[in-house]
C-alpha cells in the first residue's frame, strides 16, 4: 500500500459519499431504492420486518491499536446482523452512519468501507443508506440493519416454556480470550517497545476482530421446520444472556458445565494465562453465537448438527438460574459471570 495520504476534506461530504459508495450493489429484490436520493425505498412484499441498531465508538467498544480498518467494517455489519438472526429473521438491508475525526484519511475510510462491503456480500445484504460527519476525536460507527421474516414467525425472548431445552450455537469465550492476549501486547509494547507476539493464537484473535453471525442456524431452522419458542444472540457473555431469557420468560434454569461448548485452542489458552474457561465462555462478551430455547419435542432434529449443543433446561421461576459444575456442585447463575471457586481444571 502506498503511503500517500488523501485528506477527506479535498472531497467534501458528498463527494465523500459518492467516492464510498461508488461501487455500491443491490442484492434483494425488496431494496426498491437505495443510496443516493433524500431517503431508501424499500418494499418486502408481505413480510414483516425487523430493525435493530447498534453504536460502535472508538476507545470504548474498539480499540485502532489492534483493530484493522476493514475488521471493524466487516465486524459493524456482522454484530447488527446478529441481531437480526437472533429474531429468526433474515436482513436485507443496512444503513451505516460514521462521525470521524481528521487523522482519518481517505484511505483509512476505503479500508473501513471494503469490510462493510464484504459484509454485506457474505451476508446478502443491502447497503441502502446513512450519514457521515466529523467528531471531534476518533471513530463513530452506527449501523441499522433491516430483516424480514414470515408473519409471525420471529422470536423473541420472552417466550420460552418451563422443561425446554437450553441450546446454543459454536463455542464460546473464544472472543473474551482474543481481547485478553492483544490488550496483554499492546500493553507490552506500551512499556517496552516490544513486537507483539500472539503466539499463534489465530482462532481466539479471529473470534474477536472477525466475527461471524449465525446464518447458518437460523437457515437450519428453516430446513428443518424448527421454531425455537425464545432466542437471543451472545454478545454479553452466556451467564447475562440466559438470564434475560430468564427474566422475560419468568423462567428459571439449569446450564451444565460440561455440556458448554469451549473451541480446544481457547481452552488451551485459558489455562496458559490461568483462566478459567468456563469463566471465559459465561462472563466473556462478543461472541455472536445464538442462544435458543426448544421444545424437548425438537432435540431428534438437532442432535446431528454438531453446531449446536443443549446446555441445559428451563425451570419454574422459584427454582432459580444454576450452574451444576464437573464436579457435580450447584451454583447460581449470576450475570457479571461465575466464580468458579478456584477448581483446579478438570
Amino acid at each position: 500500500m502506498s503511503n500517500d495520504r488523501t485528506e477527506i476534506n479535498a472531497l467534501g461530504e458528498f463527494g465523500l459519499i459518492d467516492h464510498l459508495t461508488q461501487n455500491n450493489e443491490t442484492r434483494n429484490a425488496s431494496t426498491v431504492l437505495s443510496v443516493g436520493d433524500d431517503a431508501a425505498v424499500l418494499d418486502h412484499f408481505g413480510k414483516q420486518i425487523v430493525v435493530t441498531t447498534d453504536m460502535l465508538i472508538e476507545g470504548i467498544h474498539f480499540d485502532l491499536m489492534y483493530t484493522p480498518l476493514k475488521h471493524l467494517g466487516y465486524k459493524s455489519v456482522v454484530a447488527n446482523l446478529s441481531d437480526v438472526y437472533a429474531m429468526n429473521a433474515t436482513p436485507t438491508q443496512i444503513t451505516l452512519s460514521i462521525a470521524f475525526s481528521n487523522r482519518f484519511s481517505l484511505e483509512a475510510m476505503d479500508e473501513f468501507y471494503e469490510g462493510v462491503y464484504a459484509a454485506c456480500e457474505r451476508y446478502g445484504v443491502d447497503l441502502v443508506g446513512g450519514d457521515t460527519t466529523s467528531s471531534q476525536k476518533g471513530f463513530v460507527i452506527s449501523v441499522t440493519a433491516i430483516g424480514e421474516v414470515t408473519p409471525d414467525t420471529f422470536v423473541k425472548r420472552s417466550s420460552a416454556k418451563k422443561g425446554d431445552l437450553l441450546c446454543v450455537s459454536g463455542f464460546l469465550g473464544g472472543a473474551f480470550l482474543g481481547l485478553t492476549i492483544l490488550e496483554r501486547e499492546k500493553r507490552i509494547f506500551a512499556e517496552t517497545g516490544a513486537q507483539p507476539d500472539l503466539e499463534n493464537q489465530a482462532y481466539i484473535v479471529g473470534r474477536l476482530l472477525k466475527p461471524e453471525a449465525r446464518k447458518d442456524i437460523v437457515e437450519f431452522f428453516a430446513e428443518k421446520g424448527i421454531m425455537p419458542t425464545a432466542m437471543i444472540d451472545v454478545s454479553d457473555g452466556l451467564s447475562s444472556e440466559t438470564l434475560h431469557i430468564c427474566k422475560q420468560s419468568n423462567l428459571g434454569c439449569v446450564i451444565y458445565e460440561d455440556k458448554i461448548p469451549i473451541h480446544e485452542d481457547a481452552r488451551q489458552f485459558a489455562y496458559t494465562l490461568e483462566l478459567d474457561p468456563t469463566a471465559c465462555a459465561l462472563s466473556g462478551g462478543e461472541d455472536y453465537e445464538l442462544l435458543f430455547t426448544l421444545s424437548q419435542t425438537d432435540y431428534d432434529k438437532i442432535v446431528l448438527n454438531e453446531q449446536i449443543s443443549v446446555i441445559g433446561y428451563m425451570t419454574e421461576a422459584e427454582e432459580g438460574t444454576h450452574i451444576i459444575t464437573r464436579g457435580g456442585n450447584k451454583h447460581q447463575l449470576v450475570a457479571q459471570g461465575w466464580n468458579h471457586m478456584n477448581q483446579p481444571p478438570q
